[in-house]
């Protein structure tokens, strides 16, 4: 985010949009220019002066211009600028634009066995969020997404309840108002006695400021990316999960990338985040000083209360199998490898049910 940028400066770029950020970006018009083999339109819920959009998805892009020598340019469009979050799947499937993020959570039932990638589990970096969605999506996510390119999915990072009066047990989470992306973390909210609230998350910073809610579940670039630390004043550090989302490219488009560079378009865009460095673990540590710099307190759940919670959580993980299976979907072997492969990186997912190990 830019340094010194106002709270109205920074609501105004969010809710606008961002139709002339990127590479070569600005002109309102998609045609090529000279020396260029494709014009890649990219598509993204994320605020245009947030982290993402910084450090990942525009030096992606630029990376992508390198690496073909310039013959593949782009146009990004972040924020609200062709729709909004939930719909950003249906914006790259359908041809809005060419190349696009989308969180598969805020669809719920369209893509049911990818919200494994939601389980809360210790991810810390989007890196290696992305090397288990990766491996998942060819294990056996690829039958939920027919009819386009999957360029990369992820499970994004760990999520933390954060408040504006502190939480440090079950009893003080009760009755609260938290605000919810959905998936996973709305039954994980209402586990813990807590009322889930959906909003969009330009509307926390009010939401929380006049009490409608009193706080929220979520990752920490999003809170400093939507500057929610300047109301939220305390985390409790209990992983939540977080959404399940990745990069898609729209079919025909895939088919226009000439066929000698779409090795390097794989290359660039499997894992963005190792590409640009960009909300790895080493960038995950440095936002939570940044946080904790900005006066938030961080608070640990002892291991024992965090058990309580965690026990919860694994009864939300049961019976999320039970009703996927009574669909004919095997739900609990997809768990199972979610927790394979994220063992296989040092991650432990606080949601699987001891029993199932």
């Amino acid at each position: 985010m830019s340094k010194g940028l106002s709270r109205r400066d920074f609501m105004k770029a969010s809710l606008i949009g961002g139709a002339a950020l990127g590479t070569g970006l600005g002109h309102g018009h998609f045609h090529l220019t000279y020396g260029q083999s494709a014009n890649v339109k990219f598509s993204t819920w994320h605020v245009p002066v947030g982290y993402e959009v910084k450090t990942v998805w525009e030096p992606m892009l630029e990376e992508l211009k390198k690496k073909t020598g310039g013959k593949i340019g782009s146009t990004m469009y972040a924020g609200a600028a062709l729709g909004k979050g939930p719909e950003h799947y249906d914006i790259v499937a359908k041809g809005m634009s060419d190349m696009g993020y989308f969180t598969a959570t805020w669809t719920p039932g369209r893509f049911p066995l990818t919200d494994v990638l939601s389980l809360a589990a210790w991810v810390d970096g989007k890196d290696v969020a992305t090397e288990i969605g990766n491996a998942m999506y060819e294990r056996v996510l690829k039958t939920e997404f027919p009819g386009v390119k999957m360029i990369e999915l992820n499970g994004c990072i760990q999520a933390f309840m954060w408040t504006k009066k502190p939480v440090k047990t079950l009893e003080e989470v009760k009755g609260l108002k938290i605000r919810s992306p959905g998936g996973f973390q709305t039954n994980y909210i209402k586990a813990l006695g807590a009322e889930p609230i959906f909003m969009p998350l330009g509307d926390v910073y009010m939401g929380m400021e006049t009490g409608t809610i009193d706080g929220i579940v979520t990752c920490p670039p999003l809170i400093i990316s939507f500057k929610l630390y300047e109301v939220a004043k305390y985390a409790t550090v209990s992983t939540f999960g977080c959404v399940s989302e990745g990069v898609i490219m729209n079919a025909e488009s895939w088919k226009k990338i000439p066929d000698d560079l779409k090795p390097t378009v794989d290359a660039v865009c499997h894992n963005p985040f190792k590409t640009t460095g960009g909300l790895t673990r080493d960038v995950y540590k440095k936002m939570l000083t940044e946080i904790t710099d900005k006066k938030v307190e961080l608070y640990n759940l002892p291991e024992k209360e965090a058990d309580r919670w965690y026990e919860r959580f694994q009864g939300v993980t049961r019976k999320w199998v039970e009703e996927l299976e009574a669909k004919g979907l095997k739900a609990k072997e997809v768990v199972k490898m979610y927790n394979e492969e994220c063992e296989k990186r040092g991650v432990k997912v606080a949601a699987f049910p001891k029993e199932w190990k």
